[in-house]
């Protein structure tokens, strides 16, 4: 046995784990099929370190701010500021050079703070893996993990570490992700590899990444972190993050936008040389007025106003893998939502029994309580009901994975929901789970499986070998002699139609080489023992959530494993409006399949979709999304990762997910709960809001001052602005209050609408419109101004250009109100919705104030203090862009409600 002193990375990372037999395995691991002691593992965490896979190196935030400046238009601004610096113009330099520094300030700010709350959001999603120990089975932290440790794997889980396997039943798993072959992987714990074997064909080995299909596995950890195959691919990859589809359109619309405004500004250059300017005064407007002008802030502005809205998401029980998913839940136009655990709360419930011979009982009490009683029209069974009750309940409690944990109150039982009731229902009935499996020694085992619809142990008792059954009443009836299957599966359609999970169970002798090998076919002529309703309850939110899913325009279908009865039931009760001919099953699916066009307009018709095979999944997903819609799917198993991947929005539970269902999803719920989709709909909507938001604000405050200034070119008039109080406009307007806007709460009514196309351009004809209106208006009532003032009043060039600016800082912050809807008034939106835009407005505000009086500032800007009576002046003035875009609101609502008249005189 090796030493601890021998056990180190070298020696793990170098050793043919898949060539070497169990025995020996955990001999050079010093360990043993009841794994490691607490302390000893502690003591190997410390030597091999976390059991994390190597990742990208972050920047830390002197490389962020120095990323600031890697941009075009900042490389034209610090030429311009050694220009100026060579020319003798250090004061022109000193605030170029100051103005890069704050710009890059605030973008370092707010990419420090959405990586750091991205990074704490990832902390949430972690992954688990069951460990055994110091004769215990706990569940731990993947990172936790050390060569040695002994750990169990069911269908569902992602494999944590590279893994010898020690025991195996019926394991297939998916290693796609590590050898790319897609196809479902034998895995063999007894077999005894060549040191040569590829990685894709090493039986006997799991690892870290790939998934388990089915089956049931043990196997000791032989490497972690670095040293595992997936940890050497990993420690290669630097490559940068994906942008979100967002984002990418926005920065392509900001480069067509730059070569607008470039031409333009080249075009302005032109008639001002004509005119006879100096070169050098040109030289600085043009730039100033491209950095004005071009929205370079604009994909920094989504990128906050999609990580505020992952965080609002997180708020309420929605953790997004994906920041493309913030954007897509918001135009999603149908959920596809799983049942239980999703629609219904999880918490299975046996509410009724109904025996062979047709006898049928009620159960009191709910969920885990283990108070109850059985009643037999409504008065309590006699001994002799009870007994044969409990014949039913044994079988129920044997073939079961769950554990009751009765002196834990946090986590009063654990396990799948079905088995956990199976043995609340034992206890109900006056049989302790331990005291069954003691008279009851377990042989074999045939774990539960969808496509298989039934689970059996095979155990010994009284010298007999018993097969103990439970599973689909239709899949259990064909074990069984000496019934009528039909009356069967009527008694179970009849449980179904009241709303119940209706489970068979049955026990019967089989010969004892048949149980060694856990035989399937050795399943026949046993004893059917009757039918057990469940009842899952309907969450109490969901046909709230449901209802607003309909008054946003979303569809909601259901699709299900459960039987169509209970899925019809369970419809009606959270408001899915569905007919017997709405209801689509497995098997008709199948029907269709050589028929594609029936069969994708059978599906586009049926709300609820029963006894649904774990690959039709996808095939209705894709039938949905051919029909023109933007699918989100819910789900919690490894059998629903190919639907979450497929659809547009994939959709995990938190709780009762599998790893492979989490890692297929772009967003997670915490609760499990459908109504937190709902949710997540309204936030992404709302992100989307914001982001139109903070496009008006800048693209309109940039087309003003390009106006201001040909408007003065076109009059032969001087320029307005001089390029440093460009550059001080674009500062103190654009760095704070379109970030402030990124952080609006949601207007009513967001979830009263129907959902946008998915490929419905930002700038539309709305976004036209209101942008071209207020740029115009602000930049010729600024021009006006200029020009009264200096050619009527007969103010200096000095004189005008403090007013024109103190105008335009006094448009640009009233316009960032006018930007916090586009169709509602801004006196119907409290401050208190967002307190941070007035916060960012008042400080804009105040710096250009102090700027005025602050020597040095001042005479760089070349502003000075205003009187009482030029504010009182310009302010009416500035407010009338409140009043013209009030106005146009106004209108474009009036125009909206008279479209949709006719509409609803014809509804």
């Amino acid at each position: 046995m090796a030493s601890n002193e021998e056990l180190n990375a070298e020696l793990v990372a170098n050793r043919a784990w898949h060539a070497m037999p169990v025995p020996e395995t955990l001999e050079v691991l010093d360990s043993s099929e009841d794994g490691l002691s607490d302390e000893e593992a502690s003591r190997r965490l410390e030597t091999f370190g976390p059991n994390e896979l190597p990742e990208r190196a972050g920047e830390n935030i002197a490389q962020v701010f120095i990323r600031q400046f890697k941009n075009p238009l900042i490389y034209v601004l610090l030429a311009a500021g050694a220009v100026s610096s060579v020319i003798g113009e250090w004061r022109d330099a000193l605030f170029i050079f100051a103005v890069l520094l704050v710009n890059a300030g605030i973008g370092t700010f707010q990419e420090w703070k959405a990586e750091t709350s991205a990074k704490a959001l990832q902390e949430i999603v972690r992954v688990r893996a069951t460990v055994l120990g110091n004769g215990n089975r706990r569940e731990v932290d993947a990172g936790d993990l050390v060569p040695g440790d002994v750990v169990t794997l069911e269908s569902g889980d992602s494999v944590p570490a590279d893994i010898r396997l020690i025991s195996s039943r019926d394991l297939r798993t998916d290693e796609s992700v590590l050898t790319g072959e897609s196809q479902p992987v034998e895995k063999d714990h007894a077999a005894v590899m060549d040191e040569g074997m590829p990685v894709g064909d090493r039986q006997n080995m799991l690892h870290t990444g790939t998934s388990v299909l089915g089956g049931r596995a043990t196997g000791v950890v032989c490497r972690t972190a670095d040293l595992t195959e997936m940890g050497q691919i990993a420690g290669s990859l630097t490559g940068e993050a994906t942008k979100p589809p967002l984002v990418l359109r926005q920065e392509a619309f900001a480069r067509r936008i730059a070569v607008v405004v470039l031409v333009l500004i080249a075009l302005l250059g032109g008639l001002e040389f004509l005119r006879g300017s100096p070169l050098a005064e040109i030289f600085f407007l043009s730039i100033a007025l491209a950095v004005a002008a071009i929205p370079e802030g604009l994909p920094i502005s989504i990128t906050v106003a999609l990580s505020v809205a992952s965080n609002r998401m997180a708020k309420r029980n929605v953790i997004v893998r994906l920041l493309p998913a913030v954007e897509g839940l918001g135009t999603c136009t149908l959920i596809a939502s799983d049942k239980t655990g999703t629609l219904t709360a999880n918490e299975l419930t046996a509410k009724r029994i109904m025996l062979h011979d047709g006898s049928t009982f009620d159960v009191t009490g709910e969920g885990s309580d283990l108070a109850g009683e059985f009643l037999s029209e409504d008065q309590p069974v006699d001994d002799a009901q009870l007994e044969r009750i409990r014949r039913l309940a044994v079988t129920g409690a044997l073939c079961n994975e769950a554990r009751l944990n009765k002196d834990d109150e946090s986590e009063p039982a654990s396990g799948d929901t079905v088995d956990i009731a199976f043995l609340v229902l034992a206890e109900k009935a006056g049989l302790a789970q331990q005291d069954i499996r003691n008279a009851h020694p377990q042989i074999g085992t045939i774990p539960f499986e969808s496509e298989r619809k039934f689970a059996a142990t095979f155990n010994r008792h009284n010298g007999q070998v018993l097969a103990h059954v439970k599973g689909a009443a239709e899949t259990v009836a064909q074990m069984c002699g000496g019934i009528n299957r039909e009356s069967v599966e009527e008694q179970a359609n009849r449980l179904a139609k009241e709303g119940y999970r209706v489970i068979a169970l049955a026990a019967g002798e089989v010969q004892e080489g048949a149980a060694n090998e856990s035989d399937e076919d050795a399943l026949t002529g046993l004893d059917f023992l009757g039918l057990v309703g469940l009842i899952d309850p309907v969450r109490s939110e969901v046909p709230g959530a449901v209802e607003r899913c309909r008054s946003a325009g979303v569809e909601v279908r259901m699709i299900t494993g459960d039987h169509p009865a209970t899925a019809l039931a369970i419809a009606h009760q959270i408001g899915i409006t569905a007919s017997e001919e709405q209801i689509m099953t497995g098997r008709e699916l199948t029907s269709l399949e050589s028929d594609q066009e029936a069969l994708a307009a059978r599906i586009r018709d049926a709300r609820v979709l029963a006894r649904v095979e774990p690959r039709q999944k996808t095939t209705v997903v894709n039938a949905l999304q051919n029909a023109g819609h933007l699918v989100a799917v819910t789900g919690d198993g490894v059998n629903d990762a190919p639907a979450l991947r497929t659809a547009n929005i994939g959709v995990a539970m938190g709780k009762s997910g599998t790893d492979v269902a989490q890692g297929a999803a772009d967003l997670i719920l915490t609760d499990d709960n459908f109504a937190s989709i709902v949710n997540g709909i309204e936030e992404g909507r709302v992100a989307y809001d914001n982001v139109r938001k903070v496009t008006w604000l800048l693209i309109s405050t940039g087309a003003a001052e390009i106006v201001l200034f040909f408007l003065a070119t076109a009059f032969g008039q001087p320029l307005p602005l001089t390029a440093i109080q460009v550059l001080w406009l674009n500062l103190v307007t654009n760095g704070l209050p379109d970030k402030a806007l990124a952080l609006e709460k949601g207007e009513p009514g967001v979830l009263k609408r129907p959902p946008r196309p998915p490929d419905q351009p930002i700038f539309d004809r709305l976004m036209i419109e209101e942008t071209v209106l207020s740029g115009a208006w602000m930049g010729a009532v600024a021009f006006a101004a200029f020009y009264w003032l200096h050619q009527e009043m007969g103010w200096g060039e000095f004189e005008a250009r403090n007013m024109t600016l103190l105008l335009m800082v006094f448009f640009e912050n009233i316009h960032a109100f006018n930007c916090r809807s586009e169709i509602r008034s801004v006196l119907q939106i409290p401050l208190t919705a967002n307190p941070w835009l007035a916060v960012s407005v008042v400080a804009v505000q105040a710096v250009h104030i102090g700027s005025m009086y602050i020597p040095g500032i001042n005479e760089v800007l070349e502003v000075e203090p205003v009187s009482i009576q030029h504010w009182l002046a310009l302010l009416p003035v500035a407010l009338s862009l409140l009043v013209v875009v009030e106005l146009y609101k106004w209108l474009r609502v009036r125009k909206m409600e008279a479209a949709s008249q006719p509409a609803i005189r014809q509804a």
